[in-house]
């Protein structure tokens, strides 16, 4: 009896963790999808960079205070949208900042083709390998917290060596946390899709933004 109900357990354990990999994965695709929406719409409108602003703070603001009384229910998939809609209207502006260079659609593609390999790379090699990332949790907490520091003070130094380093760095951290956050799903270790889709967005998110500053950076005069 034991030895089948550790069977079964164990069946139950994968079965369990291939449901929030596909839910994952499935709820990333289409929040990914009307993301990219939003910001084709934002870029059409080109709204006042206050506005954007605003839906960056707004999407803030339904992440931490919103999201979290919902992420167990089926209305925690709406805020999700809610939320991607928003970062993805946030960037409009940029986004035609960018277009606007000498050769920027190529650059904002090649930043688009760029997160697309990194992410499915990496995430191709969790999946293969299966392997735990967790030992990586703690260096990414002060990674982060180092490139957040930098960040504020460069606010007032205004150095663009300094934001290309910035850029360059959290390129690093977000493949970190793609490699850390699959490996959670895979091991176990994030049983809520909700969450999962929302912490891979984010690293997407940051991913492809920073690509683009250096990608900019580097084809500007």
């Amino acid at each position: 009896m034991r030895l089948n109900d550790s069977v079964a357990l164990s069946k139950e354990s994968v079965l369990s963790t291939n449901r929030v990999l596909r839910n994952t994965y499935a709820l990333l695709a289409a929040t990914l999808v009307f993301s990219a929406v939003m910001a084709m719409i934002s870029m059409a409108i080109s709204p006042p960079r206050m506005l954007s602003m605003v839906a960056m703070f707004g999407a803030f603001g339904v992440l931490m205070f919103v999201l979290p009384k919902f992420e167990n229910s089926s209305a925690g998939v709406g805020i999700v949208f809610l939320f991607t809609g928003l970062m993805g209207f946030s960037i409009g502006p940029m986004l035609n900042h960018y277009v606007s260079m000498p050769n920027g659609s190529s650059v904002v593609a090649t930043a688009m083709g760029g997160t697309g390999v990194i992410f499915f790379a990496l995430s191709a090699y969790v999946l293969t390998t299966k392997k735990s990332f967790d030992f990586m949790g703690g260096m990414l907490f002060v990674g982060l917290m180092v490139v957040f520091g930098a960040m504020l003070l460069n606010l007032f130094l205004q150095l663009p060596i300094l934001s290309m380093v910035l850029s360059g760095a959290i390129v690093l951290l977000m493949s970190g946390f793609i490699l850390f956050d699959t490996g959670r799903i895979i091991n176990g270790g994030e049983t809520n899709y909700i969450r999962a889709t929302v912490s891979m967005f984010i690293n997407i998110f940051n991913l492809f933004t920073s690509l683009l500053h250096l990608l900019g950076i580097s084809s500007s005069d």
